[in-house]
């Protein structure tokens, strides 16, 4: 929902520092790859306690994965680059509801479940509309500059790291605020559903 408002300025912001990185020869894949070992590295953290520790590095990563697109816009994108860019996104994004199952299993395991069931509605129906839409020739107005169709809806990535946040700050809310989301995030599969139905519709 926020996305196509919060991407443009983030762009005009990372573009000093992704011209110097890309001066200093920093590739693209290289900056998803280091932003995903990081961003992976918050599940240990969050899983031991650390959930400041895992905020920071949950910030570094999304810092990161707005770089590497920066970059890849000066050197041209790469369909390679897209794939890892997505690939990548969609497992730290499950990462996260899973350390906090594992930092405490009993409170948080039928939450965290759930979050995760509704993760796969979200994200099955994004890439399954980008599939599409591509054979169609079909791109997105408002992220013209990315590499497949963005499908929009009530819950995207901003709105799922706002939610890491919160979670990070007030761990002890997690079962209120993943539940929550859970139910933010069937809407949008739903709502998804029916813009794929209809859009594709003989």
């Amino acid at each position: 929902m926020l996305d196509s408002r919060i991407i443009p300025m983030q762009e005009k912001l990372l573009r000093h520092p992704a011209g110097w990185l890309h001066a200093r020869g920093a590739t693209a894949n290289r900056i998803t790859l280091i932003g995903f070992a990081i961003g992976v590295a918050a599940v240990p953290a969050i899983a031991s306690g650390q959930f400041l520790l895992g905020l920071l590095l949950i910030a570094l990563n999304r810092l990161l994965d707005g770089l590497d697109g920066a970059v890849a816009r000066l050197a041209g994108p790469t369909d390679q680059g897209a794939f890892l860019d997505i690939a990548l996104d969609f497992f730290f994004y499950a990462a996260i509801p899973f350390a906090f199952v594992l930092a405490d299993p009993v409170a948080n395991g039928l939450a965290g479940s759930l979050l995760l069931f509704s993760f796969v509605g979200t994200g099955s129906s994004f890439l399954a509309f980008a599939v599409v839409a591509q054979r169609r020739g079909l791109s997105s107005l408002k992220m013209p500059k990315k590499g497949f169709y963005y499908l929009g809806g009530i819950t995207e990535g901003a709105e799922t790291i706002a939610l890491f946040a919160l979670i990070c700050l007030f761990p002890g809310l997690f079962p209120v605020l993943a539940a929550g989301f859970a139910a933010l995030a069937f809407v949008t599969t739903l709502v998804r559903w029916w813009w794929g139905w209809t859009t594709f519709g003989e």
